[in-house]
């Protein structure tokens, strides 16, 4: 009976610790959630790489197609954050500056349809909450993901 209890409570640690590597590790920004959460979700820093976010940051004024500028103090605490959380290499590249236009992101929703990118509920790949329903909480699982109409990744579709 003991090694029973003993057994489920490892079964249980490693379901929390697979539970937990699910969410992106992002330390805690006041200021880059507050700033950057005001108008869309603060994407995770891992998503670009540093020179991506330098560029984005430095352009603020022209933030596809909208000023979000912000005062200079606020700018340089937000963009050390983004250097010193951002992702490296090329997979988190893009020229666009766009999260969206790197290899990780083609990669990671290869298998969403055209379909799913233009329904009402998501209309943009930006708009990651419209599938990852806790990414609020900043978790990312797979598990966590409705697609429009409640259906779950790799359910099949049958509403095309």
């Amino acid at each position: 009976m003991k090694r029973l209890a003993v057994l489920l409570l490892a079964l249980a640690g490693m379901n929390f610790a697979h539970a937990e590597g699910h969410k992106m590790a992002i330390p805690d920004n006041v200021k880059w959630k507050e700033e950057c959460g005001s108008c869309h979700i603060a994407y995770p820093p891992k998503l670009l790489t540093a020179d991506n976010w330098r560029k984005l940051m430095g352009g603020l004024n022209k933030h596809f197609g909208a000023n979000a500028e912000l005062d200079a103090k606020d700018n340089k605490e937000i963009l050390a954050f983004l250097e010193r959380n951002a992702g490296s290499g090329e997979r988190y590249s893009a020229a666009s500056l766009r999260i969206t236009d790197t290899p990780w992101f083609k990669r990671e929703h290869r298998e969403v349809s055209p379909n799913e990118w233009v329904h009402p509920q998501v209309k943009s790949r930006s708009n990651c909450s419209a599938c990852h329903q806790n990414v609020a909480r900043n978790i990312w699982s797979e598990r966590d993901i409705r697609m429009p109409g409640g259906r779950r990744m790799g359910d099949d579709d049958d509403d095309d």
